[in-house]
C-alpha cells in the first residue's frame, strides 16, 4: 500500500520539485497540494488523515508553525520544508517528524522517508546508482565555470545548435556540448527518451500530455516529433490506468 501525503509550500517551484520526488518513488502517493496555506488548512482539517505532510514554514497569512498545530493531528509524520535553519528547534516543538533544509537532494527526501517509514522502503523507479551520479558541463551564463548535473534533476535537454539547454529541477544552464554528445552521456539511463530532434526529455516528469504535445513538470512544453511518438505514446499507455471506459 502506498503512502499517502500532502505538500504544503506557497513557492510553486518548491512543490514541483517534491512533485517529481515523488514521482521518483513507488510507494509514495501525492494526494493533493497546496500554495495557499488558508485553503490547505480548511480542507486538511475537514478531509482525511494521511500518512505525511510536507509543510513549509515561511509562509504568508499563517506561518508553517502556526498551520502544523491545526492540522498535526491529521497525518501520522510531519516534514518541515524551509530555507531557514534557524526554524528548526520551533519545528520540532510542533513535534515534527523531520526536518528538510532547501536546497535537499533526492537521496535526502528518500532517505527522510525511508527513516520515517522503514518497513515501505522507498525505492526509485530508476537505480539508486544512477541518482547519486551526477556529471560537470560549463556552463555559459556563469563564465563558463564548471556545474554539477545531476542525472536525477534533469527535466529536459534541448538543442541549441553548437550549444545545450538544460532544464533541471532547479535552474536552465546553457553548455557549449552538442546534443549527440549528451545523448551518449544518457544512453544508459532508461529514463531519458529523445521526444523532438532537438530535445531529449526524462520521462518521469512529463506531467500532462494533449495529443502530441508534452507539458513538463517545470511548465516547459515540447512537440513530440513524428520519428519519437511510437516510444513516447508506448510509455504514456504503458503508465495510464485501464477503465471499463478505456
Amino acid at each position: 500500500m502506498k503512502l499517502t501525503c500532502i505538500v504544503i509550500d506557497d513557492d510553486n517551484h518548491a512543490v514541483n520539485g517534491i512533485k517529481a520526488y515523488i514521482n521518483n518513488l513507488t510507494n509514495v502517493q501525492l494526494i493533493q497540494s497546496y500554495t495557499d496555506p488558508l485553503q490547505a488548512l480548511k480542507e486538511i482539517t475537514a478531509g482525511p488523515q494521511v500518512d505525511i505532510i510536507f509543510i513549509d514554514v515561511d509562509m504568508p497569512m499563517i506561518s508553517g508553525l502556526e498551520l502544523s498545530k491545526a492540522i498535526r493531528h491529521k497525518t501520522d509524520k510531519l516534514i518541515f520544508t524551509t530555507s531557514h535553519s534557524k526554524y528548526a528547534y520551533e519545528a520540532f516543538e510542533m513535534y515534527a517528524s523531520a526536518y528538510l533544509l532547501k536546497p535537499y537532494t533526492f537521496s535526502r527526501f528518500a532517505e527522510t522517508i525511508n527513516h520515517l517509514f522503514p518497513h515501505t522502503p522507498s525505492i526509485p523507479n530508476v537505480t539508486t546508482k544512477q541518482e547519486d551520479d551526477y556529471f560537470f558541463v560549463r556552463n555559459k551564463s556563469e563564465k563558463n565555470n564548471l556545474i554539477k548535473v545531476r542525472y536525477a534533476d534533469i527535466v529536459a535537454v534541448e538543442s541549441l545548435q553548437n550549444y545545450v539547454r538544460i532544464f533541471t529541477l532547479n535552474e536552465t544552464i546553457v553548455s557549449y556540448i552538442a546534443l549527440s554528445e549528451i545523448k551518449i552521456i544518457l544512453k544508459d539511463y532508461q529514463n531519458f527518451v529523445q521526444a523532438h530532434r532537438s530535445f531529449i526529455i526524462a520521462k518521469n516528469y512529463i506531467e500532462k500530455v494533449d495529443g502530441n504535445t508534452l507539458k513538463m513538470i517545470n511548465d516547459l512544453t515540447i512537440n513530440v516529433g513524428n520519428n519519437y511518438r511510437e516510444s513516447i505514446q508506448e510509455y504514456i499507455k504503458e503508465k495510464t490506468i485501464k477503465t471499463n471506459r478505456s
